[in-house]
């Protein structure tokens, strides 16, 4: 059975819905860039037979309240560190951007135990920049969802290798008919890409405040899963690559086959049951 909660973030008030479901020790799930908690729903149900699950919406997101003025990556560490104090939670699986909200949080929170990171999009030596934020908040400012969710997929390199050669304005034709007919299949579960693509901007915030401070990692204390998809762009693999350096307890697991979509539900081109499988095994290793 699937639960909904709140807890209430200490510092400015704001309110994070999520998710709960299973039994065991807790778990919480946090999702990435152009995500709900739904978005990585199939994955808690692949892992609630082991783990009392908690699948939160992250600020901004969903059911949880705004992102707010304030907003940076440390009102997201204090969301995440009001869940796992309300839920007593001791592990976390944190998707692309909630990998490093998980990772700054372990720093915070010294008995956090254990932390899976799946594909933190640092930016290490400039491998990641985030200079395409300003023409994607004008696009959006201007109602240009189509055109916005294309800068933001060619800066990030998530689209197939041909979206870099085709002309924009054909790739952006197609966005449009992208969001037009998922606009049309929404059911009031998987969120849209039209809903979550100002959002974007918040995920590319949290690359740019971590930007060169690779080396903070090395004080995190809890045991660390590296996790990613063999498919996945290479700074995605370059960024566990320089975590595992870095991390004084650390274990690196590559997926073979999948990329930066594997923990989404199967719909979006997951594959949480593998997901899932790798997650249990570090989480039940003593």
């Amino acid at each position: 059975m699937i639960t909904l909660d709140t807890v209430t973030s200490s510092k400015d008030g704001t309110t994070i819905t999520y998710h709960r479901l299973g039994t065991g020790p807790g778990l919480v799930l946090l999702h990435g860039a152009m995500q709900t908690g739904h978005s990585n729903i199939e994955l808690a149900q692949a892992l609630s037979t082991d783990f009392t699950c908690y699948v939160p919406d992250r600020r901004g997101r969903g059911r949880s309240g705004p992102a707010g003025p304030d907003y940076g990556l440390q009102r997201e560490v204090e969301d995440l560190d009001a869940l796992l104090t309300a839920t007593g939670a001791h592990h976390v699986a944190g998707v692309s951007s909630g990998a490093i909200i998980a990772l700054r949080t372990a720093l915070a929170r010294p008995e956090l135990r254990k932390v899976v990171a799946f594909e933190p999009p640092l930016d290490i030596d400039g491998s990641n920049p985030t200079g395409w934020l300003d023409r994607f908040d004008r696009e959006i400012a201007a109602g240009r969802i189509p055109a916005a969710l294309v800068t933001g997929m060619r800066a990030t390199r998530m689209g197939p290798p041909i979206f870099n050669v085709m002309p924009r304005a054909l790739l952006e034709l197609l966005t449009a008919m992208m969001v037009k007919n998922q606009d049309k299949a929404a059911n009031g579960g998987e969120p849209t890409f039209r809903d979550l693509a100002p959002t974007l901007h918040n995920d590319a915030q949290i690359v740019a405040e971590t930007s060169g401070d690779l080396e903070v990692y090395g004080a995190v204390s809890a045991e660390v899963l590296l996790l990613g998809g063999t498919k996945s762009p290479a700074y995605l693999r370059s960024a566990l690559t320089a975590l595992q350096r870095v991390l004084p307890r650390a274990r690196r697991v590559d997926l073979a086959g999948l990329g930066h979509s594997a923990t989404s539900n199967a719909a979006m081109r997951g594959n949480p049951e593998r997901v899932a499988e790798e997650i249990r095994r570090f989480l039940t290793t003593p």
